[in-house]
C-alpha cells in the first residue's frame, strides 16, 4: 500500500469530476432511498420491474410507476412505502425489464445475529468507543472517520455481531476470505474488523483513483464486478448501497461543517 499522508483524503470534495451517469444515479437514488434497507423480503416482493428512460439519456429501474398530481412517481418496491417524484417532462419512455441479478458474493444490507463465538464478543460499542476506533483506523489508512462511520451504519448499523446471509461478519461486514487476507483473526472483534474494513476500502480507493462511488461499489460487489462492467455494476442492491453510503457521508460532512462554523463564530464573538 502506498505511503499515506498525515491528513485524510478529502472525498467530500472529489479531486476530479465523477462520471455524469454516476452523479445522476447518486443524486436520484440518495433522495429516494436514503433510509431504505434492502431486505430479502423486499426483494422477494419485487416480481415486476420497469426501466424509466430519462430525457438526458440515462435510466433508472423501479418496481412500478404512477402519475400523481402531475408528477411521474416511481416506486422501488411493490408496497409503495418509498417513492421518488420526477417532472413528467424528464421521462421519455418506460419499459418492462427482468430484475437485475444479485451481485455474486455481495454483502446484503439486511443482517442477522450469529451464534456467540467467544465470551468477548461485544454487541454494540458506545459512541465514544466507536468514534475512537474509527478515528484510529481513518488516521492509519488516510480515510475520513465520517466515511468509515457511514460504511459501518450501512453495513451493520453498529452491530458488532452482525452476519449477512452471504457470511460477511462484524461492523464492516468482512467476508471470511477477505478477513484472512487482511490479517483479521476475529471478525467479531470491533477493533480488528474496523481496521480490516478500513484497509480494504483504502485498497479499493487506491485501485479506482479515489473515485468514491466505484470504491464503494467494489467494497459491496467486489472489484471484479466493477471491472467487468467498467463502472458501478447493474446490481440493484449495489446501486442502493453506494447511494446510501454517499448520502450518509454527505450528511455527516455537512453536520461537521455546521458545527465547525458555529465554533468559529463563537470564538470570534468572544474576542
Amino acid at each position: 500500500m502506498r505511503e499515506q499522508s498525515m491528513t485524510h483524503r478529502d472525498l467530500s470534495n472529489p479531486p476530479r469530476p465523477w462520471p455524469v451517469e454516476t452523479i445522476l444515479k447518486m443524486a436520484l437514488l440518495a433522495l429516494a432511498f436514503a433510509s431504505l434497507t434492502v431486505s430479502a423480503t423486499a426483494r422477494a416482493a419485487d416480481q415486476v420491474a420497469e426501466r424509466v428512460q430519462l430525457a438526458n439519456g440515462f435510466s433508472m429501474q423501479c418496481n412500478h410507476h404512477a402519475l400523481v398530481n402531475g408528477k411521474f412517481r416511481i416506486y422501488p418496491h411493490a408496497d409503495e412505502t418509498e417513492f421518488l417524484d420526477l417532472d413528467a417532462a424528464t421521462v421519455t419512455a418506460v419499459t418492462s425489464v427482468e430484475l437485475s441479478p444479485v451481485a455474486p458474493g455481495a454483502v446484503p444490507t439486511s443482517v442477522s445475529e450469529p451464534e456467540r463465538a467467544t465470551d468477548r464478543i461485544i454487541d454494540r460499542l458506545t459512541p465514544a468507543e466507536l468514534h475512537q476506533m474509527l478515528t484510529s483506523a481513518g488516521s492509519q489508512h488516510n480515510l475520513d472517520a465520517d466515511l468509515l462511520a457511514s460504511v459501518v451504519q450501512a453495513e451493520s448499523n453498529g452491530n458488532a455481531r452482525a452476519v449477512s446471509r452471504a457470511g460477511a461478519a462484524g461492523l464492516m461486514q468482512l467476508m471470511p476470505q477477505t478477513a484472512r487476507q487482511l490479517g483479521v483473526s476475529n471478525t467479531f472483534a470491533p477493533d480488528q474488523n474496523i481496521h480490516g474494513g478500513a484497509a480494504y476500502l483504502d485498497q479499493m480507493l487506491t485501485r479506482y483513483h479515489d473515485n468514491l462511488a466505484l470504491a464503494l461499489a467494489a467494497y459491496n460487489a467486489g472489484p471484479e464486478a466493477v471491472d467487468r462492467y467498467h463502472g458501478i455494476p447493474p446490481y440493484r442492491e449495489t446501486q442502493l448501497y453506494v447511494a446510501r453510503v454517499i448520502h450518509l457521508f454527505n450528511q455527516r460532512v455537512a453536520t461537521r461543517r455546521v458545527q465547525q462554523n458555529q465554533a468559529n463564530n463563537h470564538i470570534a464573538s468572544a474576542e
